[in-house]
């Protein structure tokens, strides 16, 4: 497994709206996209670029909030009423491909490939498998 662009880092926040501003007017983000629900995961997303996100080469953060009791970021949030990071995520070429060398290497993958935020096949590795991190691997985006 070689390892991929840093895509993104997972910040949970009980509050999109509250952590928009933090980013907006605290860190001085410049661009941040409009939040949006993801129903099948059970959150609402929205990513705030970095100043190097250019050309597909920066690093984004992905801001994640509850829909529901039932959805995993719940269960952070409960443990971490603040937020804060959730995971980091990295590119892989292929889906696939990836997913079964980590399985080679032991590794326990959460759940089946599915499409994620940015619209490509994802998964997640389990954190005690990964240095203590939540890791989310994600298709490059072909276009």
């Amino acid at each position: 497994m070689k390892l991929g662009r840093l895509n993104h880092i997972g910040v949970a926040t009980p509050s999109i709206a509250d952590s928009i501003i933090y980013w907006r007017d605290v860190m001085g983000a410049a661009h941040i996209s409009e939040p949006f629900d993801m129903p099948e995961q059970g959150v609402k997303v929205c990513f705030v670029d970095t100043p190097n996100h250019g050309a597909m080469n920066g690093t984004q953060i992905e801001l994640i909030e509850p829909l529901n009791s039932d959805s995993l970021i719940h269960g952070f949030l409960a443990k971490n009423p603040l937020g804060g990071q959730h995971h980091i995520c990295f590119e892989v070429p292929d889906i696939m491909a990836a997913k079964a060398e980590f399985e080679a290497l032991g590794k326990r993958i959460l759940g089946e490939p599915r499409i994620g935020a940015h619209g490509t096949m994802i998964f997640f590795v389990h954190p005690k498998d990964m240095g203590g991190m939540l890791t989310e691997i994600m298709e490059s985006p072909k276009s």
